[in-house]
């Protein structure tokens, strides 16, 4: 991985949820005092620089609404913590309420500062980054079949359930009670590399969409090597191999960012700011995560 990004010491997950959240209102110029909810996905809340205290309280989704400058009460802001799948897991959550009419208009945010709960003295924490992302979903009257087409969640806990979890520093030498964010390295991989492609494949049989049809595949930025292996077996799975350029990654410029991999990954892409690599209205895409829980979710949606 060659480079990572860091938040500025006197930011926090909820200022950068924040701008994540201007800047979506802005591309959308939808009125945010029309939004009917806030929803943002991420798991450690506000850690300030050098302290070792999540602050969930008031939530992540309150500080952005505040800081928005919101004045609607009817705009119900809240947070959705799901491991890594939390940005795509809220962007169903937002589609359920305007499915059944509860919403017409939805801002859904992954933000996730894990640059506050890594252990400078593990290895595995070279990979974790900084990162949020925003997006409006919001009700259409336009019959052009865009849209979400299928979702697919679970949760496997029965023996994965600690998988990620807090755990103490590498460094012996250190006798603070802080705890950092840990992982069983190989045991996720291969739990993702079982489950991972049997859901991509529940959720895009359940769309009726030919794989041929699939443009691009938007998964959690969590490392290339298991990246890898998932499209290959998702594409092994319809005894086909995966098309050259069908996942686009980052991690090795932007690492993993958790619940922010998704959006802004989809970002780049959508604004055609990443080389070789671009969608178009019509095309139809997945976003597809995996994290602690252990959560899998899936989208096929049409753009």
């Amino acid at each position: 991985m060659g480079e990572r990004r860091y938040v500025e010491n006197h930011l926090n997950t909820s200022d950068i949820a924040f701008f994540a959240a201007q800047k979506a209102i802005e591309n959308s110029q939808v009125n945010q005092e029309e939004l009917d909810y806030i929803i943002v996905g991420h798991n450690y809340g506000d850690v300030k620089h050098n302290s070792p205290q999540s602050d969930n309280v008031p939530s992540l989704g309150t500080r952005v609404k505040h800081l928005l400058k919101i004045k609607n009460p009817n705009c119900v802001a809240y947070d959705l913590m799901f491991g890594c799948p939390g940005w795509v897991e809220s962007m169903i959550t937002a589609h359920a309420y305007i499915k059944s009419g509860m919403a017409k208009k939805c801002l859904v945010i992954g933000a996730e500062a894990l640059s506050r709960v890594v252990d400078q003295h593990d290895r595995d924490s070279m990979i974790y980054s900084d990162g949020a992302g925003a997006t409006i979903v919001e009700a259409t009257d336009d019959d052009d079949s865009s849209g979400f087409l299928a979702h697919k969640s679970a949760t496997y806990s029965y023996d994965e359930a600690h998988f990620i979890y807090f755990g103490e520093s590498n460094n012996q030498e250190l006798s603070d009670a802080r705890r950092y964010i840990k992982m069983y390295g190989r045991k996720i991989y291969n739990f993702a590399l079982s489950n991972v492609p049997e859901a991509m494949k529940a959720c895009l049989d359940k769309s009726g969409i030919p794989i041929t049809e699939l443009k691009k595949v938007f998964i959690h930025q969590a490392n290339e090597k298991m990246d890898e292996a998932i499209i290959e077996r998702f594409y092994k799975l319809y005894s086909m191999q995966a098309p050259k350029g069908v996942m686009p990654m980052t991690i090795n410029k932007l690492g993993n960012s958790s619940v922010a991999t998704v959006p802004t990954l989809y970002d780049l892409v959508l604004h055609g700011k990443m080389e070789g690599q671009s969608i178009s209205k019509g095309d139809v895409v997945m976003f597809a995560s995996v994290g602690a829980g252990m959560n899998i979710n899936a989208i096929v949606y049409r753009v």
